[in-house]
């Protein structure tokens, strides 16, 4: 089983291993990206990270450490950086959610991102919902 149940997920935060989703397609035609957000442990609080990245991966390359920001050239741009931060997991999970859109019950052990990831390159880069027909998450506006 790929995604983690909340109880699971919190255990992760818990044992101070990180939990990512994926969030599908970012930017535009011209330029396309990917975003993924992550919900990392740290010594007094959990912090959430926000990666909004170019799509430059293939069938073959989907580590997506390894891919540059969206807008390398951007300073205002959200790549790569923490959202938001929370002193309980719980709280930290729906902080995450609350800010990127990201959904309860998607959430996967830190480095499964990739595996989404491919999925996505494999199903021909759906742009209104993931492979397994889950419509991509809609950010809440944020100012």
């Amino acid at each position: 089983m790929r995604y983690l149940t909340e109880s699971f997920a919190l255990g992760a935060l818990g044992r101070g291993r990180p939990v990512e989703q994926f969030l599908g397609p970012a930017g535009s035609p011209e330029r396309p990206g990917i975003h993924y957000v992550e919900v990392r442990p740290a010594k007094t609080h959990y912090e959430i990270w926000l990666h909004i990245l170019e799509d430059v991966g293939n069938e073959t390359f989907a580590d997506l450490v390894e891919f540059p920001p969206l807008e390398p050239d951007d300073e205002e741009e959200e790549f790569d950086r923490p959202v938001a931060t929370r002193e309980e997991p719980l709280a930290a999970l729906t902080a995450a959610e609350h800010v990127t859109g990201a959904v309860r019950g998607r959430w996967v052990d830190a480095g499964l991102v990739q595996d989404e990831y491919h999925d996505y390159v494999m199903a021909g880069r759906p742009a209104n919902s993931s492979p397994d027909g889950h419509p991509w998450p809609v950010p809440p506006f944020r100012s």
